[in-house]
């Protein structure tokens, strides 16, 4: 059973840069609801309670349950601004699903096992994963909060890619409908090279023809043998 994660926001009529600021002066953050053949929604939430969601994996990659004055909307999280530098959020896009409509959206990649694998158990190999997200499209509600790689079987010098995935039913991978070439790789364990930074070689520098010309200065002729 999925579980069930909930927002809680309040509709809001002033809008611009001016009201905005006064939300966010007031521990609020401005966010607009769209999409369903909807109207567009101007809502605001409170910052303490959003920031606390954010810290965790699900607010990104779940169907949110976005309660907007008591009525339940269901809802992803198409966009976030944050301050530069500030923990402060400073507005949200919140997209509306339709249980009877596919959906693309980026899904996080969980992997398991390395550590237990035989290319994880050899010294020298590097283990490296070339993806931590990967888009998927199916029903809002065979929608997973994330996608499993297991790398008990991870050998060295071995490729996984995205066709190897084990995905949950009713889910599918668009980019491998564009051919083989799209099928890319998400962890790869390799043997470690040492670079070794060779030492430049010294090249004596001769005056071109251009800077002699120039005015460089020639070279000192070989003086002459005396006279017994």
């Amino acid at each position: 059973m999925a579980t069930t994660h909930n927002i809680t926001a309040s509709s809001r009529k002033d809008e611009g840069k001016g009201a905005s600021r006064r939300l966010r002066t007031s521990g609020h953050v401005p966010a607009i609801v769209y999409g369903a053949k909807g109207v567009p929604e101007s809502v605001q939430v409170e910052h303490n309670h959003l920031w606390l969601a954010t810290q965790n994996e699900w607010f990104y990659s779940s169907i949110l349950d976005l309660a907007v004055d008591g009525k339940v909307q269901k809802v992803l999280l198409r966009d976030m601004q944050r301050h530069p530098f500030k923990q402060q959020i400073l507005h949200l896009d919140f997209q509306r699903v339709d249980e009877n409509e596919a959906i693309r959206f980026n899904v996080p990649l969980h992997f398991l096992n390395q550590e237990k694998s035989p290319a994880g158990k050899t010294a020298g190999i590097v283990v490296t994963h070339e993806l931590n997200e990967i888009a998927v499209i199916c029903l809002p509600r065979d929608l997973p909060e994330f996608i499993e790689v297991d790398l008990s079987n991870l050998e060295i010098g071995a490729i996984v890619h995205m066709s190897e995935l084990k995905l949950p039913k009713g889910v599918a991978l668009p980019a491998l409908k564009h051919g083989k070439e799209h099928d890319l790789a998400l962890v790869i364990a390799k043997h470690a090279k040492e670079e070794v930074e060779e030492a430049p070689a010294v090249v004596a520098e001769v005056p071109s023809t251009k800077a002699a010309k120039a005015g460089a200065a020639p070279a000192a002729a070989a003086p002459a043998p005396k006279k017994k």
